[in-house]
């Protein structure tokens, strides 16, 4: 099948909708698909081979010029190819840009408003460049905040459109409120233009139905997969050498919680009484967030215990696998739902035993892999007792983390998320052509 999937940059930073629409695209391709992996905004930053194109498409410096200065909205296409460029892209990624939603409100509604907005010019960039391509059975984009593309690119096409469901309401539920609300508006008024919707969980297919008003019936369930072949159990051996050491892997963000963490971890040393530990974190840490981990560390050294903290910064792939495999057990305790968990997979895939809140769509990654705990969200207390139930009892959390590693390449391979995505394109495709059948049947009577 020829698929063409655009992907949202994140600029400097790996992000997981990233990670995931490039080993989907990647695992289609190797099954022999022609597929199109096209970036927007900026390039995308991957932890594994990077199968996007080199163009980025609805170029991120274009977008921000064209929302505040009414004259690049009218500027010659082959000029604006000079900040449009990958390497300009890149240069300016390397700078501090500006992610927060509350400062991006008007230009999240300009993006929503499609052909209709200040970036009209940019929209009518990409409807032509797919035009002059082979044509696509079906094309995918990577969430809702993207779906002012919709109408222009299926009313130019005639082509199965879908969108992806993976995460967009933190950002829309950060945007100024008069913003969230014309944006649900906008993204409500695209809806008939998707010819399906696809979460990325059972709890977000539920979730972005009553939020979106989409039917249940349009959306349909593709979990999240990874590539397990270097994300094996390995290293030290586990939960029987000291020092007991819990791990962090995600955005150092309020919203990820790792100041729940850090609290935990105290009840943890100081309750508990369980020998020496440590807390070990990574992840990408925007420039806003800096003073929110400072914070975390100062506590932790006036509770006596910054000497068992680190914070090791953004990993690639290889750093990420060694860190796996150094920790004993993982927690993430985000405050909000989370839809996706993918460092649950990866750290499960390890053989690493979770701990994670009972919401979002951590119930269900442990239900189907029964590789870790769930705890009440939000509490501490409840945190520190599971962390300590890995520590108290290392047999039952080796079982744990064997049958989290062997249910994650069951339910949750890179494999069976590209098989799961096919056979939703096999129904929006076979469903678009028994509708022109059925038109043509009916203009010729």
């Amino acid at each position: 099948m020829r698929i063409l999937s655009i992907t949202a940059g994140a600029a400097e930073m790996y992000c997981g909708s990233c990670l995931r629409d490039n080993a989907l695209a990647a695992e289609l391709l190797r099954q022999g698909h022609d597929v199109t992996l096209m970036p927007v905004y900026t390039p995308t930053r991957v932890d594994q081979e990077n199968v996007s194109e080199d163009r980025v498409l609805l170029g991120g410096v274009s977008v921000y010029l064209q929302q505040h200065l009414a004259l690049f909205r009218k500027t010659p296409w082959l000029l604006d190819r000079l900040w449009d460029s990958k390497f300009f892209l890149n240069l300016v990624s390397k700078r501090s840009i500006e992610v927060n939603p509350k400062a991006l409100g008007a230009l999240t509604i300009g993006t929503l408003l499609g052909e209709h907005g200040p970036q009209n010019k940019e929209i009518k960039k990409i409807v032509h460049w797919i035009c002059n391509e082979k044509p696509y059975e079906v094309i995918n984009l990577p969430n809702a905040i993207l779906i002012g593309l919709a109408g222009p690119i299926r009313h130019a096409t005639g082509q199965p459109l879908c969108v992806t469901l993976q995460g967009e309401d933190l950002f829309l539920e950060g945007l100024p409120q008069e913003h969230r609300t014309r944006a649900l508006a906008l993204i409500r008024q695209q809806i008939p233009n998707v010819d399906m919707f696809i979460a990325v969980s059972d709890y977000y297919k539920t979730f972005m139905s009553n939020s979106l008003d989409i039917p249940l019936d349009r959306i349909r369930v593709v979990p999240l997969g990874v590539s397990p072949e270097d994300l094996s159990p390995g290293g030290r051996t586990r939960l029987t050498s000291d020092p007991f050491t819990i791990g962090y892997l995600a955005r150092v963000a309020p919203e990820k919680s790792l100041d729940l963490l850090a609290k935990a971890y105290r009840i943890f040393r100081k309750d508990h009484g369980l020998g020496p530990a440590r807390l070990e974190v990574a992840g990408y840490l925007a420039p806003e967030h800096r003073p929110y981990l400072q914070n975390i560390e100062n506590q932790l050294r006036q509770w006596g215990l910054g000497n068992e903290f680190h914070y090791h910064g953004t990993l690639n792939r290889e750093q990420k696998v060694s860190f796996l495999r150094s920790i004993d057990v993982l927690s993430v305790p985000s405050t909000y739902c989370e839809p996706k968990g993918l460092y649950l997979l990866e750290a499960m895939a390890c053989g690493v035993p979770v701990v994670q809140p009972n919401h979002g769509a951590f119930p269900e990654i442990l239900e189907r892999t029964s590789g870790g705990l769930l705890v009440t969200p939000n509490d501490p207390d409840s945190l520190a007792d599971g962390l300590a139930a890995i520590r108290q009892h290392p047999g039952q959390a080796r079982e744990m983390g064997d049958r989290g590693a062997a249910n994650v390449r069951k339910y949750y391979s890179v494999n069976h998320m590209a098989e799961r995505m096919m056979r939703v394109y096999s129904e929006v495709v076979n469903n678009d052509n028994a509708n022109a059948s059925t038109l043509q049947s009916l203009t010729n009577q």
